[in-house]
């Protein structure tokens, strides 16, 4: 017999901003909805080991969604995107979320994104508290290091929107981000998933996430968690998003939970899941005690 994965693909139209766009996204299990967001020039195969878990997927309906100009979800058909430049705006990436809840009519999700995703967690839970029960931020912070800023946007245009050298130039600057203790397979997965991106996306998506997305102190200090928790989650290997910084956010958002992963970098969803898991399950566990929902069975050890 065939061996098959309890993973369903859909597409799904999305406006925002007046266009429609045709989103792809995979989805696995039932119960509370937890939509998943990937990092900057990827898509949601990020996710594969995750929508793979029944112990997660037996209380959570899990949704990765892959962004337009994405994976499997194209440029918008009918709009001359080619004759603009590709720039992934703040409005923009909190719109993309928000639209996917309405189309699937989800009642409350809780929202999960890495990197860039990261940095969005934040933001739904700072500017849409309402819509969502929790938010989890992996490699998220107030903003993204200075040092990196300062090179300028064109400066990352010109290292990533070359067609000729961009998908192998890009997967090979991932592995910097990778922590030494993750499993050479998935490492190769993450490098792979780089190297199938478009020319100019991944530089667009940095926009976001390098200028785009900035928390102040005073919007950091106001995210209602009694409204929408906030969980903060980093690795120790992540040259990105340090723990230290993190731990900057942390300590201005009141009743945020927040854990530095040891032996895990920039892309621990990926690059060790096994890792990540007795971080996020406990987690998720925390939800649905506070949703008054059936626990989960063996939910993994709770993050010291």
């Amino acid at each position: 017999m065939a061996k098959h994965e309890p993973i369903t693909g859909h597409y799904v139209y999305l406006t925002v901003e007046d266009i429609e766009y045709r989103v792809y996204y995979e989805e696995a299990g039932q119960g509370i909805p937890l939509i998943v967001g990937h990092t900057a020039g990827s898509d949601g195969r990020q996710y594969r080991h995750l929508l793979n878990d029944p112990e997660v997927t037996d209380r959570y309906r899990v949704i990765a969604f892959d962004l337009p100009f994405h994976g499997k979800s194209l440029p918008p058909h009918g709009e001359k995107w080619w004759e603009q430049e590709y720039q992934m705006t703040k409005t923009r990436m909190i719109a993309f979320p928000n639209a996917l809840t309405e189309a699937l009519e989800l009642d409350s999700p809780v929202y999960m994104g890495s990197s860039m995703g990261g940095h969005l967690a934040i933001d739904l839970a700072s500017k849409h508290a309402d819509r969502y029960r929790a938010t989890i931020a992996v490699e998220g912070a107030l903003r993204s290091a200075a040092e990196y800023v300062h090179v300028g946007m064109a400066g990352i245009r010109r290292e990533y929107d070359n067609p000729k050298v961009s998908r192998t130039s890009t997967g090979a600057a991932m592995m910097l981000n990778i922590s030494p203790y993750s499993p050479e397979a998935n490492v190769r997965e993450i490098q792979w998933e780089y190297q199938c991106g478009g020319p100019g996306v991944f530089a667009g998506d940095l926009y976001y996430y390098y200028y785009d997305h900035h928390v102040t102190p005073e919007e950091a200090r106001a995210i209602d968690t009694s409204q929408c928790m906030l969980y903060l989650l980093t690795g120790e290997y992540d040259p990105n998003t340090s723990p230290a910084e993190t731990q900057e956010l942390a300590d201005l958002v009141p009743g945020c939970k927040f854990w530095a992963m040891p032996k895990l970098g920039h892309f621990p969803v990926t690059e060790n899941y096994e890792e990540f898991r007795q971080y996020l399950l406990p987690i998720l566990q925390e939800i649905i005690d506070n949703s008054d929902l059936p626990a989960l069975e063996e939910a993994g050890s709770t993050p010291q």
